[in-house]
């Protein structure tokens, strides 16, 4: 026998599945028949497609096992099974670096955490939350030996040679004293039916039953009859006029790991030149691992009802990553290998059909459910908006579903909606993109014209927006145009008298740009404020942001880039301004021009590099004028 250490991350799941979450229990139950389904699912693909195991006798089926007398309860199936090094592997430690995610992510709400086994791969480890010691037997198809890995859950475990009459997995759970309610066949009964009765293996246990007197016998009597308890039939081929909301949610349960409900469902099936039938859910909550790399995939691919693969993000695009579900198709070969998969026509196809069809149950969603709507864009959102830079086929309709705020609305507003006040006849969208408050963006400068004639603006401020938005250029005859590129219509007095008061400034605006040398490209009149004294404009002839530009596009800001020199503009209608122009101190037009500078990198959320230096200035500006 020999002792091994267990990784830090599971002695800490470990502690946790002890000691803090005890709310819901009987999930062990569900995590360990789902692992069991897998095994099985990975046996039947490798039998079908592997010459190595061709010969391997696949005759799937579950077993539970009731032990009330040695206080144990055991799963058992006949799948692909496991050797040494794979119980080190699977048991032992944790590969998924989304681990530690998922251990930060605990609140200490037991109820609420509970809900989170088996998200990152750590449903084995539920079995502690009702067991002192927990054994594994198993053995590998193929193979001959099999081995024991036994653990009291404290800081290692054993891992020794053991005999299997054939291949699969058992797991013996010796369970604590107060959980005598899973040793009772009715409690097990029950769980299976609520989580796992669609597992699309069959589940066998004992069951006492009630046999009738046969004639010439007075009484009955009570036999313990080995029976299946589940339906053991693939959800998603069932029609589904004949699958209750009950059904829909118990699956959804045993192949997404969560104890939450769905918050809706899309089951399609497609006939023809092409057949295959998909169940997508949409779960209620965001996935923890959402916006990791690292993401796992939370779509199986069948074939006839033949598991292929869980862990093919291509199989979906990668802004619908939150979903769930099965594609099950007739028209791929069972032997498929990934990068096939990738290139092939037919998946092009399902997938393409599949992404209309999700996006499309989504819409009618938006229009029928607010509630629910709202719901799932508090979730999801942001993570749909990716689809707006990777998904050019299908950007019109993400733009649709897409909640934005707005300059002249309190609340969130649905993209569709928000195109109904555009001017019909001008036909573009305005819109302002910052990474900052809500509050701090819809008082920019660069809004103050709108304001002013009453022009509603999209205020894009998350920081998904700035990536995205710049690249979405129209939506069906509509351009999107940012709030600094707009050019409002003015009469032809207010262009003459503009030029007339610019000409006057001239000399004045010298005097700026001088005081303020390198730090801006450039100091320019603009009559688009209406409040504010000055505000930046991006230089876009400036190399600098046509480099952040794209760097921005591919999600990579910051950086060794120098930042884009802006440019300053001044509002010639405001007293400031006009007193300042007026002034022969070039001591004060010097702290003045830095002070406004400063002033308008702080209405754009930036964080002044000289702070100390900002204060000096506007206490000698505040002394001349006292």
């Amino acid at each position: 026998m020999a002792k091994h250490q267990f990784q830090t991350e599971v002695s800490q799941i470990l502690h946790l599945m002890i000691h803090s979450l005890y709310s819901n229990k009987e999930i062990f139950v569900r995590e360990l028949v789902s692992n069991s389904s897998d095994a099985l699912d990975k046996l039947n693909m490798l039998v079908l497609t592997d010459e190595a195991y061709k010969g391997v006798n696949f005759a799937p089926r579950i077993d539970i096992v009731i032990d009330k007398e040695g206080k144990t309860l055991s799963i058992s199936d006949t799948g692909i099974g496991m050797n040494e090094a794979d119980l080190v592997e699977n048991l032992g430690t944790i590969a998924k670096s989304g681990t530690k995610a998922f251990l930060e992510k605990l609140s200490g709400d037991q109820k609420k955490d509970s809900k989170l086994i088996g998200q990152f791969g750590v449903g084995f480890y539920a079995s502690f939350m009702v067991a002192d010691k927990v054994e594994v037997i198993s053995r590998k198809a193929g193979e001959e030996q099999a081995y024991k890995w036994s653990s009291m859950a404290g800081s290692e475990y054993d891992l020794e040679p053991a005999e299997r009459d054939s291949h699969g997995t058992t797991i013996i759970m010796h369970l604590k004293d107060d959980e005598s309610e899973f040793l009772e066949a009715h409690r097990i009964d029950t769980i299976v039916k609520k989580y796992s009765n669609h597992i699309p293996f069959p589940i066998y246990m004992d069951k006492e039953e009630w046999v009738a007197p046969a004639e010439g016998e007075e009484k009955g009597h009570n036999e313990i009859v080995n029976k299946q308890i589940n339906k053991a039939n693939a959800l998603w081929t069932i029609s589904k006029s004949e699958i209750s909301d009950e059904e829909y949610k118990d699956f959804y349960s045993s192949i997404a790991h969560d104890s939450s409900e769905p918050l809706a469902w899309m089951h399609n099936k497609a006939e023809g030149a092409l057949e295959y039938t998909t169940l997508f859910y949409v779960p209620s909550k965001a996935p923890m691992d959402l916006y990791r790399v690292d993401y796992q995939s939370g779509i199986k691919l069948y074939i006839n009802r033949v598991f292929i693969t869980d862990d093919e993000k291509e199989l979906m695009p990668t802004y619908l990553r939150f979903l769930r579900g099965v594609i099950d198709s007739a028209d791929l070969p069972l032997n498929v290998s990934r990068e096939i998969l990738q290139s092939n026509r037919v998946m092009a196809k399902i997938k393409n059909a599949s992404v209309k069809k999700v996006l499309g149950e989504l819409a009618k969603i938006a229009e029928n459910d607010t509630e629910k709507y709202d719901a799932f864009y508090k979730e999801f959102g942001n993570v749909l908006k990716e689809g707006l830079y990777s998904d050019m086929g299908n950007r019109e309709r993400i733009l649709e579903l897409l909640k934005l705020n707005t300059l002249n609305s309190a609340e969130p507003v649905m993209f569709s909606k928000f195109v109904e006040s555009v001017d019909a006849e001008k036909k573009e969208i305005y819109y302002i993109s910052a990474k900052m408050s809500l509050q701090m963006l819809k008082n920019s400068p660069a809004l103050e014209r709108f304001k002013a004639k009453g022009i509603d603006v999209l205020v894009l401020n998350e920081e998904i927006d700035t990536i995205v938005f710049p690249m979405v250029t129209e939506y069906n005859d509509y351009k999107f145009v940012n709030v600094t590129d707009a050019k409002l219509e003015e009469s032809e007095e207010e262009k003459k008298e503009h030029e007339e008061k610019a000409k006057g400034l001239e000399s004045f605006v010298g005097q700026l740009q001088n005081a303020l040398g390198e730090n801006v490209s450039k100091v320019e009149t603009t009559f688009d404020l209406t409040e504010s004294a000055v505000c930046l404009k991006v230089d876009k002839e400036d190399q600098g942001y046509m480099m952040a530009q794209m760097m921005k596009q591919f999600g990579q800001m910051g950086g060794d880039f120098p930042a884009p020199k802006p440019i300053l503009q001044i509002n010639p209608n405001h007293e400031l301004i006009k007193k300042l122009s007026d002034s022969a101190d070039m001591n004060l037009i010097d702290d003045a021009a830095h002070v406004l500078l400063d002033q308008a990198k702080l209405y754009e959320g930036e964080t002044l590099a000289d702070t100390a230096g900002f204060i000096a200035r506007l206490n000698r500006i505040m002394a001349k004028a006292l």
